[in-house]
């Protein structure tokens, strides 16, 4: 067994990696420590911060992948697949409804020595259950009650421990708690039921879509986070540049932005993600795995997204950067012969990141909406990498079928409702520390 790290793991842990030396860094500096404690003042702030600590702990255990013993025809597999192994495995033919004992739809099966038209067994949900007809409502309730009896005993020690290490704290506490107790709760419910019945029923390969649903966290914060890094220094080292330089500088990067801007994204971002495919298609030899593959897809999706997408920032940025060069400071600055380069770093960008910290925050959510509306048109991830957009996509067909099939399409939603609400939220409470008028306001 060897660590396989794929272009996207390793992008993921280096910004791990950055945001702890960024957490050092805010610690050291008081006006800023101050700024952010602000931010968490707010209770749905830390509710939504709490949710989002939660996604990104599944996302990295789906970022450490692993390669399993020689012999075995399984290709890599994360600590995630892993950890819910029971899921992978309990795979069926087809579709199964959430807690079901039995197939959704009737298929032919010998019984008796006749064939009949029935809803056969399923292979691993209810498979325990001798008599499913008059078992599975007790057994249900049974592991429902043993998921509360530990939820409950969880939140209470919880409880106690935030209670006194925070006793005193203006930092809302109570409603971090209460979140990590819901989750605490969901997380046993889920443990206990999964061990018998599948929670959210399967899709269409027979694969769970609750396991389905965790994997692809993972892409969509893969999706907002790095298509945010592509954003940042395009926008800002452009904008800058054309605020301060002003002349032939700002004219030709209004032409770029402008450029791109004129043409639909969803047609720029068609073209480049199929000229991919089709080189990744001719030359097979450069991935191992299909993972490599998919990964490459994701990897270069990011880049196009960002690509498309820092013109709205760049613009705000390049406004921002001809009022500040303006100001006294920034020509006395010049006057005494600054270098530009010293100026742009000590005056302009310093004052120019509340702006652009609070605009990447709040377009993390639209990036992972994008990665599901072009996974439903079919030009977003690889069909084969788990993703909300693939969800989606699915369901579609499995809703104009007879009877309907709900439980991934609402599988999907549940899952980037708590995602992206949970950003909307946090990226308010941003906004509201760091934006000066938002504060005069309040």
């Amino acid at each position: 067994m060897k660590l396989v790290i794929l272009p996207t793991d390793a992008l993921i842990w280096l910004i791990v990696l950055v945001l702890l030396a960024l957490l050092m860094l805010v610690r050291r500096q008081p006006m800023l420590a101050q700024t952010w404690r602000k931010v968490f003042l707010q209770p749905a702030a830390m509710v939504s911060f709490v949710l989002l600590m939660a996604f990104a702990a599944i996302a990295l255990l789906d970022s450490v992948h692993l390669e399993p013993a020689e012999g075995t025809a399984a290709g890599p597999q994360s600590l995630l697949d892993r950890a819910v192994a029971p899921l992978v495995e309990a795979r069926e033919r087809r579709y199964s409804a959430p807690l079901a004992w039995q197939s959704f739809r009737k298929e032919s099966i010998e019984r008796n020595g006749h064939t009949v038209r029935d809803y056969p067994r399923l292979k691993h949900g209810g498979a325990h259950l001798t008599d499913p007809r008059a078992q599975w409502g007790p057994d249900v309730r049974a592991r429902l009650g043993k998921a509360l009896l530990v939820a409950g005993a969880i939140a209470a020690l919880l409880y106690a421990a935030m209670r006194a290490a925070f006793a005193g704290s203006p930092l809302p506490w109570r409603a971090a708690c209460a979140t990590l107790a819901m989750l605490g709760l969901l997380a046993s419910v889920a443990v206990e039921l999964s061990s018998g019945y599948h929670l959210l029923g399967t899709d269409r390969t027979g694969n769970s879509v609750l396991w389905v649903a965790l994997k692809s966290v993972r892409t969509a914060l893969v999706i907002g986070v790095l298509t945010t890094l592509v954003v940042l220094p395009l926008a800002l080292g452009l904008g800058v540049a054309a605020g301060y330089f002003r002349g032939w500088v700002d004219e030709a990067i209004q032409y770029v932005y402008t450029l791109l801007s004129s043409i639909p994204d969803v047609l720029l971002i068609a073209a480049a993600v199929l000229l991919l495919q089709v080189a990744i298609d001719t030359r097979p030899e450069l991935f191992a795995s299909a993972l490599e593959r998919s990964d490459a897809r994701l990897l270069f999706l990011c880049l196009i997204l960002g690509i498309t997408a820092f013109t709205g920032l760049c613009r705000l940025v390049r406004g921002e950067a001809m009022k500040l060069r303006e100001l006294e400071y920034v020509q006395a600055a010049r006057a005494f012969g600054v270098p530009a380069w010293r100026i742009l770093a000590r005056h302009i960008v310093p004052n120019l990141m509340h702006i652009v910290m609070i605009s990447l925050v709040m377009q993390f959510s639209g990036f992972v909406l994008a990665e599901a509306v072009l996974s439903y048109v079919g030009v977003g991830v690889d069909p084969k990498t788990p993703s909300f957009g693939v969800m989606i996509n699915s369901a579609r067909a499995e809703l104009a079928a007879t009877p309907v099939v709900w439980w991934t399409l609402s599988t999907a939603f549940s899952f980037m409702l708590a995602l992206v609400l949970s950003a909307n939220l946090f990226a308010d409470a941003v906004r509201d520390a760091f934006d000066p008028r938002a504060r005069t306001r309040g």
